[in-house]
């Protein structure tokens, strides 16, 4: 169905606050915020392909203007992200270009919202950590980007819930240049899930104008805010109660499927 035909004006706003909301977290440590977008769906009767295929637009506005402004900053490391870049992109194509059935989907989203979850919850924790950097062997860079783009693909994130933890668990980076990569892993991941959408004629976008508008200054009062950590514990507590109702909820229409 298409939003803005289906949806009352209250509720579309309602919802454009909530990308706006979402936009703000995920923009303030360089991510698009796509987990956080299929969350707020996953409420409403929205088709798997609309939702996978609209976050994805929505990623790549978001963590491009995070990467622009992170970029800005002098965090990007080139030589960091190559490795993670050149399996990611193809597989995450391929995943996209994958039609799954409506359970499967389900099921796979769910368990992207979990780690989403997992990851607000202890994301300042995590992130505070001084730790000595030391960036990962080539083969390990290229093994963890393919899959993590691959799964991206499929789902339709950008999969830089999964990296940005990595990144800083395993010392691989410090927190301005986690945020630097994990942006232009999200933007160039979610542009080849898109493409293999739109070859596999599995891409489909509603009339989403008020979201993408919603989340894109979101993105970037997110990211503005990103050069100086973002640190409302409470909010990003709250999004990821959000993000685990919502995967509780898709777990049950897998398993009831």
């Amino acid at each position: 169905m298409s939003l803005l035909m289906e949806y009352s004006l209250p509720l579309i706003i309602t919802i454009s606050m909530l990308f706006f909301v979402v936009a703000i977290l995920y923009s303030s440590v360089g991510h698009g915020g796509a987990s956080g977008y299929l969350a707020v769906f996953s409420f409403f009767a929205i088709a798997p392909k609309e939702m996978s295929s609209t976050a994805l637009l929505l990623n790549i506005v978001v963590a491009s203007i995070a990467f622009i402004a992170f970029y800005r900053a002098g965090h990007f490391s080139l030589k960091l992200a190559f490795p993670f870049l050149i399996t990611s992109i193809p597989l995450a194509l391929l995943g996209g270009m994958l039609q799954i059935s409506t359970s499967l989907y389900s099921f796979l989203l769910g368990f992207v919202l979990v780690g989403a979850a997992v990851w607000l919850a202890s994301h300042l924790t995590i992130f505070d950590v001084k730790n000595k950097i030391q960036p990962p062997k080539f083969l390990i860079a290229l093994f963890i980007g393919g899959g993590v783009g691959f799964l991206s693909g499929i789902v339709g994130v950008g999969g830089g819930i999964f990296l940005s933890p990595l990144f800083i668990l395993m010392k691989w980076s410090d927190v301005k240049t986690t945020s630097a990569v994990s942006a232009s892993f999200i933007v160039l991941n979610s542009i080849a899930g898109i493409l293999g959408r739109y070859i596999s004629d599995n891409l489909v976008i509603g009339e989403y104008l008020p979201l993408v508008l919603a989340a894109s200054v979101g993105g970037y009062i997110g990211s503005r805010l990103g050069a100086i950590k973002f640190s409302d514990l409470l909010l990003r507590r709250l999004l990821a109660v959000v993000l685990v109702i919502a995967a509780l909820k898709l777990f049950i229409i897998s398993y009831a499927a």
